[in-house]
């Protein structure tokens, strides 16, 4: 069965609407012999001569007369579907977002988005993922409508990214430690057991190496696989902790932080979405809330 040709129902709605070949030409902004020829084309599709000659004009026959309207509704759904969308209320909208966020950040910014999420679209629900590892699958897969991480040479070329913050690298030890009664020089740092992040498992795959010089050395007498877990031996033990500033905010609570006393990089966290989403314009709207509110929320370290 042959595919028919859509692009007749748009010639046809416009023949029936002006009943002239020649006025149908101009609004097509094609010529008399090509517009003739389209109309031969749909009397064959149809089987029927849909406009006949009458006088010096055309007259629609009882077939053209029962597709009109019809036809018109078409034209004016496609046209419509094919627009851009305008004019979406976020209000009323009822969508589920799915956010696939790296440790501790829905600790330190979930509560600010969801409280402006639910200000704003009250219908909207957030789902969060924790993000074992880089595999940019879930969202080209669409599983995952948005990601927060650091961008690195391993991100799938395709994906959309925009910066939130800026953050940092500090060291994280127990209240009463004995590193929290001064500034820590970068003999007892090193000197110190520490508890890494690995999402290998292997020391030499920490998510904090590519940050710190490459000739520091520690102690590693333990290896987890984020940094609430590392937070909470940290907490309970004389281990220190090496984890982003912001991430941790709320994790690290009642602990002491201090700057790591050798000269570490700084690095940006961004979100990251696939292009199918890029002109969605609720996901527009969802990514302006991240946005807003990891500025928000970043403190002293500012925006990125």
């Amino acid at each position: 069965m042959s595919t028919p040709d859509l692009n007749l129902l748009f010639a046809l709605d416009v023949l029936l609407a002006e009943g002239s070949v020649a006025t149908a030409a101009r609004r097509l902004r094609l010529s008399p012999s090509a517009m003739s020829r389209t109309l031969a084309r749909l009397r064959e599709t149809t089987g029927d001569p849909l406009l006949v000659r009458a006088g010096r004009g055309l007259v629609a026959t009882p077939r053209a007369i029962a597709l009109q309207p019809q036809v018109s509704q078409i034209v004016k759904e496609a046209a419509a579907l094919l627009a851009p969308l305008e004019g979406l209320d976020i209000a009323t909208l009822a969508r589920t977002f799915t956010l696939r966020t790296s440790d501790g950040f829905v600790e330190c910014f979930g509560p600010g988005l969801i409280a402006k999420v639910s200000a704003e679209a009250p219908n909207v629900r957030l789902n969060f993922l924790q993000k074992p590892d880089k595999d940019s699958g879930p969202l080209r897969e669409g599983r995952v409508d948005l990601e927060t991480g650091v961008v690195d040479a391993s991100l799938g070329p395709e994906l959309r990214t925009q910066a939130l913050f800026l953050d940092r690298l500090i060291g994280v030890v127990r209240a009463g430690h004995p590193l929290a009664n001064g500034e820590v020089t970068a003999k007892q740092y090193a000197a110190a057991r520490h508890v890494i992040v690995s999402r290998s498992g292997f020391e030499a795959d920490a998510v904090d190496r590519p940050f710190l010089p490459e000739d520091l050395t520690r102690q590693v007498a333990s290896v987890v696989g984020g940094f609430a877990v590392a937070l909470s031996l940290a907490r309970t033990s004389d281990l220190v902790a090496t984890v982003p500033e912001r991430h941790s905010e709320i994790l690290r609570e009642g602990m002491f932080s201090f700057p790591i006393p050798a000269d570490t990089k700084p690095f940006t966290v961004a979100m990251l979405w696939h292009p199918r989403l890029d002109a969605d314009a609720a996901h527009r709207w969802l990514r302006g809330c991240v946005r807003e509110v990891c500025l928000s929320t970043a403190g002293s370290s500012g925006p990125a």
